[in-house]
């Protein structure tokens, strides 16, 4: 990043350095380096403690956390995190284990009925979901410890039309507005779709975007969101309505989908998020999607879960980072004790790897052949899997005797990455 982050003597988050400022203080032993990414210094020193007003902005996700950190006239800090989302499949396989085990002449478990938590206390809220709201109070904890925060402002809902044209309204008011129909949901479906197309994944670089039915009206579909998909005005064409095409064929099978699990979760969790961020932090406000959308628009500025975190923070004349530290969330135990499949002679092999293989373990930081990565597949002979953070491949079976190690694996880990800033329209 552009900058280096400093904290005081006694851990104290100050405002960030230039790196020459920094490499002076190095230089002459008045600080050390606690961390290399994002580089950050700690003073060995007595100072004062000059700050100024530091606004944190959070997009809160179910997939992608956007996270900006900025003053009225520049950008800290920006990152984007990427999630778990194997939580809730994990847990329901290891019931399928445990069912199917009871019924073998193998090693028992005994079923319990009475320990469940969802009895014991109110407020319980599905792992999965705990688990992604532990990762936005990480990451925040992570930018309390980086800078001088004072406020942060966190996206507590994604739209709210009704709202913009009455400040006043309230209960049964929202089932008598005047926008209750397609626009509302075609702003939805954006949504959902992550702002890309679904055919292409993006791949065309369209930036203009369609909501395309998958069952046509003229044939019984519906403006529900079910029925509705995000396309980039390349693939909706004319031409590929016929039946034969990609869009077609495409089409026909898509049209049982109309996921709700996203916005499912973010219900639930973001009025749990704000309840346990106002009991840590002193000032916690909220705002709506539809004025970061606005706001975005205004400043011409590209679509990303990072820029509409800076747009949450209200300041709107600060410069972006043309760099921004990339997350991921990764698990950290793989508990099985055998392969699912079952070989030849009735036995399931073993699937408990070892912890170190030459040295290096899963998701660790190398350095393979001047590009960084992670390994994400590992052989006892010593040949890994090494992929960006991005899943980029770098490599598909690199020797690790051309592995540089940069940093242990954690429980996210971490690349700085360039980003598009300037909209394209």
């Amino acid at each position: 990043m552009a900058q280096v982050y400093v904290l005081h003597q006694n851990g104290q988050p100050l405002m960030p350095t230039t790196p020459g400022k920094a490499r002076q203080l190095l230089k002459q032993n008045k600080a050390k380096i606690l961390h290399y990414e994002p580089f950050t210094i700690r003073l060995r020193y007595e100072t004062p403690a000059y700050t100024q007003p530091v606004t944190l902005g959070v997009d809160s996700g179910s997939a992608t956390i956007g996270l900006s950190a900025s003053t009225e006239k520049k950008e800290l800090f920006s990152s984007e995190v990427v999630l778990r989302r194997d939580v809730s499949d994990n847990l329901t396989e290891r019931a399928m284990y445990r069912r199917n085990r009871r019924n073998r002449k193998t090693r028992y478990r005994q079923p319990r009925f009475l320990n469940r938590v969802k009895s014991k206390h109110k407020g319980w809220l599905a792992p999965s979901i705990e688990q992604k709201i532990a990762c936005h109070q990480h990451m925040i904890n992570k930018v309390h410890h980086l800078l001088p925060i004072s406020k942060i402002v966190v996206e507590t809902a994604s739209f709210d039309t009704q709202l913009m044209q009455n400040a006043g309204i309230s209960d049964a008011q929202y089932q008598q507005g005047a926008q209750l129909g397609f626009f509302n949901t075609r702003e939805f479906i954006l949504f959902r779709d992550d702002h890309m197309c679904q055919l292409c994944k993006g791949k065309k670089n369209d930036p203009i975007l369609n909501v395309h039915h998958l069952v046509y009206r003229s044939m019984g579909g519906t403006d529900a969101p079910s029925n509705l998909i995000t396309l980039c005005n390349s693939c909706h064409t004319s031409d590929n309505h016929e039946p034969g095409k990609p869009l077609w064929a495409w089409c026909q099978a898509k049209k049982t989908m109309g996921n709700f699990k996203s916005a499912t979760f973010m219900g639930v969790m973001r009025p749990t998020l704000l309840k346990r961020l106002r009991q840590s932090y002193p000032v916690v406000e909220e705002t709506f999607g539809y004025v970061t959308k606005n706001n975005r628009i205004r400043a011409n500025l590209v679509k990303t879960h990072a820029i509409d975190a800076l747009m949450i923070t209200g300041n709107l004349r600060a410069k972006p980072l043309q760099r921004i530290m990339a997350y991921k969330k990764v698990r950290q135990h793989n508990r099985s004790l055998h392969k699912a499949t079952i070989l030849k002679g009735g036995y399931r092999k073993s699937n408990q790897a070892s912890f170190e293989v030459k040295g290096f373990q899963l998701f660790d930081k190398v350095r393979f052949e001047g590009q960084n990565g992670f390994i994400t597949g590992r052989r006892k002979t010593g040949y890994f899997a090494i992929k960006t953070i991005d899943g980029d491949w770098i490599h598909k079976s690199g020797n690790h005797k051309k592995c540089q190690l940069l940093q242990r694996r954690r429980n996210y880990i971490q690349q700085e990455v360039n980003r598009l800033v300037s909209s394209p329209l």
